[in-house]
This record gives C-alpha cells, sequence and structure tokens, in this order.
C-alpha cells in the first residue's frame, strides 16, 4: 500500500512534539509517533482493534535536514504488516 497525496498532506502538517496521535483518514485509523520538532516520523494505517492497535501497515520516515534546517531527504518506507 502506498501514501496518496491525500494523506502526505496530513504528514506534511506539524503535530505537538514527541506524541502519539491517533487519529481516522477516511476509512482508515491511523496512530503517528512525532519527533521532537513536531513531524511524525513513524505511521500506522490500518484498522484499530479493540485493544487499541492496528491491525495493517507500518511505515517510517526518512527526513534528512541539513545544519541550516534544509530538508535534503523526506521519504516514506513501508515496512510491511503489523
Amino acid at each position: 500500500m502506498k501514501i496518496g497525496a491525500k494523506l502526505q498532506k496530513q504528514l506534511d502538517k506539524k503535530y505537538a512534539p514527541s506524541s502519539t496521535i491517533a487519529a481516522r483518514f477516511e476509512r482508515y485509523d491511523v496512530t503517528m509517533v512525532t519527533d521532537d520538532e513536531g513531524n511524525p516520523i513513524l505511521l500506522y494505517l490500518g484498522t484499530r482493534g479493540e485493544d487499541g492497535l492496528i491491525k495493517g501497515y507500518r511505515y517510517s520516515r526518512t527526513l534528512v535536514k541539513d545544519p541550516t534546517g534544509k530538508v535534503i531527504k523526506d521519504h516514506w518506507d513501508n515496512h510491511g504488516k503489523v
């Protein structure tokens, strides 16, 4: 499963730093883990069970910046099913 343009737009936003955000995106449940700057770096996408865990896919973000803060590399990798 690839990350579409709509979801990518949501992931480009800033959120609360160093937190876990549970949300809903279209028909999927989403859990995002953010870094100390508020950028989502870990994403779980699928269906949330009664225990609160998501059954679906796990994605991790590679976000590399230069010393001035300019983004050099920014992409999401699918790490399979969870």
